[in-house]
């Protein structure tokens, strides 16, 4: 059962839009702490034997998420774990509700500038497609009234993944 105190979590839940830093702090913080790192996207990739790009250009967006919704259940209930989400996994209430359910749910966010930055060359963001920025503002802008709606945020626009770690175990231990 969720307490108010967040270093009652479960697990701690990383989210935010792509690019922000999830993989990279989780994989941190699940050393600093010596849990298992899940990624969603890539629990959906092992279970399916394709790439995300794969399964959004054969099957579309809605099918995709259908399969993301199935792996924010199975891996909202872990026990100490570094959970890392895709970036659209929290649009979904019922993900939301899974991954705030007694974890930390943490929303890494990010300027667009940087965001684009980030992902420069990456070509298995299918999401980004044409003019990253303005594809990045776009959806940031959809997403916004979720992101702003969960509990804990941090910057990571000028932190190190380090850093973004500190400020994540800092809201662990409140």
């Amino acid at each position: 059962m969720r307490t108010d105190r967040a270093g009652d979590a479960r697990s701690i839940v990383l989210t935010g839009f792509m690019g922000t830093g999830k993989n990279a702090v989780g994989l941190i913080l699940a050393e600093r702490l010596g849990w298992p790192f899940v990624d969603t996207d890539a629990l959906v990739e092992e279970k399916t034997g394709r790439t995300i790009s794969a399964i959004f250009e054969q099957d579309g967006e809605a099918a995709f998420r259908r399969l993301e919704r199935a792996a924010c259940q199975e891996v909202a209930a872990r026990y100490e774990h570094v959970i890392a989400t895709g970036g659209g996994a929290t649009l979904d209430p019922e993900n939301r509700a899974a991954l705030a359910g007694g974890n930390l749910l943490v929303c890494l966010t990010c300027e667009p500038e940087e965001i684009a930055r980030r992902l420069a060359g990456d070509e298995t963001r299918p999401l980004l497609a044409g003019d990253p920025v303005a594809r990045i503002r776009e959806l940031l802008a959809a997403r916004q009234p979720v992101y702003e709606a969960l509990p804990h945020h941090v910057d990571t626009t000028h932190l190190s993944p380090e850093q973004v770690a500190d400020e994540v175990l800092k809201l662990y231990a409140k």
